[in-house]
């Protein structure tokens, strides 16, 4: 095995532990991957590993790629350059429903979920139990009800009331049922975009104990998020976008909340203008980190796998 480091954007050093098999046991990757609208390049030179059982957190801000990188895995788009694996095999899908069938679920931040409807049958949307056939062919509600609770109840989700409109749930316990939906159709990789951007502290809490449920059941997570903070609760590897490159890519071991924060917080750009801020009256720049503290260290041999 070989480390090194080499500059993303804006100068970032990126962590790479280059290795035979270092894919080994990867659901999807991404490998140099990237996507262009005409003459506009969304995403360049992107590479993502998801493993069972580990939650990749990708963060970046507003116009950072994380759009793309979602539509790319989800099947809504095709990259452009590059190569995306499942199960180690070259695929383009063409639609979602060809990601879910490789066992992909995305659950967006608006849920998809029809608010006056009862929870259970929000959780069969689209793929309700049917029971007798032809004519006689109708809805199976008593089964989709106890699949519904044991599933939810699985991932320790206690709804007292299953017939209840999803829609006066809070927004934390909607995402968990998103969750725990898509784990029960047979998910392997749940994308989860900014389950927690609108909820408060305590829901968000929610959410992240369900991500973690995910996890331990085997699931590969990626994590979508702006918030370093919530990342760091979680996520096993961290990937920071910016300007549709990678700018920071490690493992949980090798870069701290701070380096994680600084880096989300364009830390590499204030840091290069911090002697031209200095000149300017009323600005302190004694809190801004330098260049040099804004590099994520080298994997150690043996270590780097998310």
């Amino acid at each position: 095995m070989t480390s090194s480091n080499h500059s993303g954007a804006h100068g970032a050093v990126i962590a790479d532990t280059v290795a035979e098999g270092a894919d080994d046991g990867a659901i999807v990757e991404l490998r140099g991957a990237g996507k262009s609208y005409g003459n506009i390049r969304a995403l360049h030179g992107v590479s993502l590993t998801v493993r069972p059982g580990r939650v990749t957190c990708v963060l970046g801000d507003n116009g950072a790629g994380k759009s793309t990188l979602i539509k790319i895995v989800s099947g809504l788009h095709q990259h452009t350059e590059g190569e995306f694996l499942v199960d180690g095999l070259p695929v383009r899908f063409s639609t979602p429903r060809e990601a879910l069938d490789k066992g992909i679920a995305t659950v967006y931040q608006d849920l998809a979920t029809v608010p006056l409807m009862p929870v259970w049958r929000n959780f069969f949307l689209g793929s309700e139990m049917t029971k007798g056939s032809g004519p006689l062919r109708r809805l199976d509600i008593g089964r989709m009800k106890k699949t519904a609770d044991e599933e939810l109840r699985n991932m320790g989700i206690v709804l007292d009331d299953l017939e209840q409109p999803i829609g006066t749930l809070s927004g934390g316990q909607r995402q968990c049922v998103a969750i725990a939906r898509a784990v029960y159709f047979g998910a392997r990789v749940l994308i989860l975009d900014e389950p927690t951007a609108a909820l408060g502290v305590k829901q968000s809490g929610v959410v992240l104990k369900y991500i973690a449920a995910a996890r331990d059941r085997g699931l590969g997570v990626i994590f979508i998020t702006h918030n370093p903070h919530h990342a760091y609760m979680v996520g096993d590897h961290f990937s920071v976008l910016r300007l549709g490159t990678m700018e920071l890519t490690a493992s949980r071991d090798r870069v701290s909340l701070e380096e994680l924060t600084n880096h989300m917080a364009g830390g590499a750009e204030l840091a290069a203008l911090k002697h031209e801020l200095s000149q300017v009256r009323g600005v302190d720049v004694d809190l801004l980190p330098e260049e040099k503290d804004l590099t994520a260290p080298v994997a150690a041999p043996g270590e780097g796998k998310s």
